[in-house]
C-alpha cells in the first residue's frame, strides 16, 4: 500500500468511515486503529485527530467505549462498533463508492489518472 501523505481535506472526508471500517473487524484500541489505517495506506493519524473523532462517533451512537485492564501495564480504552454504527458504515460506504465513481469520471473522463 502507498504511504504517501494524502491531502488533509481528503482525509477529513473519509477518516470517520475508515475508522468505522477498522472497527467492523472487532473491538480494538486507539493505537491499533491508527496502525491499521497506516498499514492500509492512509498514512499516520495522530491521537489528536483520532480520539476526538472516536468521541464524536460515540456521541452519535456508532461506537461504544470500554476500559480493559492491561496485561502488565495500564488499562486501555477499547472501541467497538454498535449496530447503528454498522448500519451507518454500510450506508456511508455505498455513498462513498458512488461519490468516488462520480468524481473519478468527472476529473479523469479518459480513465488515465496517474
Amino acid at each position: 500500500m502507498t504511504n504517501q501523505p494524502w491531502p488533509s481535506e481528503w482525509m477529513r472526508g473519509v477518516l470517520s468511515l475508515a475508522v468505522l471500517r477498522v472497527l467492523a473487524e472487532g473491538p480494538t484500541y486507539g493505537y491499533a486503529i491508527a496502525a491499521t489505517l497506516e498499514e492500509q495506506g492512509l498514512g499516520a493519524v495522530k491521537g489528536g485527530t483520532l480520539y476526538p473523532l472516536l468521541s464524536r462517533l460515540e456521541a452519535a451512537g456508532h461506537v461504544t467505549i470500554e476500559w480493559r485492564a492491561g496485561q502488565g501495564g495500564p488499562g486501555r480504552k477499547y472501541f467497538a462498533l454498535t449496530d447503528a454504527g454498522h448500519d451507518h458504515l454500510v450506508h456511508e460506504a455505498a455513498q462513498w463508492r458512488a461519490f468516488a465513481e462520480t468524481t473519478t469520471h468527472f476529473i479523469d473522463p479518459r480513465g488515465t489518472a496517474s
